[in-house]
């Protein structure tokens, strides 16, 4: 059974930084797709970035790229989100997916491209 834990939320002003983590378990890490989505009050869930394991290509939403990067450390099946010059805006309940396949880099950062989800972490920014 595949679960995926987050972990590294908080609340943090504008202009800080924050590191999220979602450890993997249950799957062969290696082979499948890790995104990072947010979901705002009032808001659809958005895809923020993703990252294709197996090749370590990444993918990020325009309001996050410049800021936000994603990685990962094979040897933890973790997955990271660095976010860095946060805004208010950044607000949002943050989580982790993963998929059993590789939805293609057009989808990369659809929510429904991922079928496996972990429990969130919340994120604040004060301005």
């Amino acid at each position: 059974q595949v679960q995926l834990v987050e972990s590294g939320g908080g609340s943090v002003q504008a202009g800080g930084s924050l590191r999220l983590s979602c450890a993997a378990s249950g799957y062969t890490y290696s082979r499948i797709p890790m995104g990072w989505f947010r979901q705002a009050p009032g808001k659809e869930r958005e895809g923020v970035a993703a990252i294709k394991v197996s090749s370590g290509s990444t993918y990020y939403a325009d309001s996050v790229k410049g800021r936000f990067t994603i990685s990962q450390d094979g040897a933890k099946n973790t997955v990271y989100l660095q976010m860095d010059s946060l805004k208010a805006e950044d607000t949002a309940m943050y989580y982790c997916a993963s998929s059993g396949s590789w939805p293609g880099s057009s989808n990369a950062l659809a929510p429904a491209s991922y079928e496996y989800w972990g429990q969130g972490t919340q994120v604040t920014v004060s301005s």
